[in-house]
């Protein structure tokens, strides 16, 4: 019961685009509304409960299956989020060592203009500047990497 409760209170924090895809009762789409309007902490946890016995009669496979592709399809994001932050040290760091393996990897990359943003960056941190180009930087890797 405790894990249809903990899945209730997962589907509440879901937003409604990604509820449609999911096949839902008519009872439960509307209990799931309704606990968008609770404020009150007590109540919420009454209806948490309610949610859970509502989900035992639903098909609770297809419904962790979609819960899954969205948490692993957020986990990617922020995997890649990640690499690029790694990029960008590495550029700030190394020479051209890592500038040839980014251009490897992302061959379409602007080359001059990513040269142009690691001398400004670099510049910024020698006068210890705010971090403007440290940003754009980061900006420029993620719209090569297609985020």
């Amino acid at each position: 019961m405790l894990a249809l409760v903990q899945l209730g209170e997962r589907l509440t924090t879901l937003p409604p685009t990604v509820l449609s895809r999911i096949p839902l009762s008519a009872a439960l789409q509307e209990a799931l509304e309704e606990s968008r309007r609770i404020k009150s902490l007590n109540a919420l946890r009454r209806h948490y409960r309610r949610l859970g016995k509502l989900l035992r009669t639903e098909d609770l496979d297809t419904i962790r299956r979609v819960i899954g592709e969205i948490d692993d399809r957020r986990q990617a994001d922020v995997n890649l989020f990640h690499t690029l932050e790694r990029w960008r040290e590495r550029l700030l760091d190394e020479e051209s060592e890592a500038f040839g393996e980014f251009m490897q990897v992302y061959p379409e990359a602007d080359r001059q203009r990513l040269r142009q943003l690691i001398q400004a960056t670099r510049r910024e941190r020698e006068q210890a500047r705010p971090p403007a180009s440290y940003r754009k930087l980061f900006k420029f890797l993620r719209d090569v990497a297609g985020i």
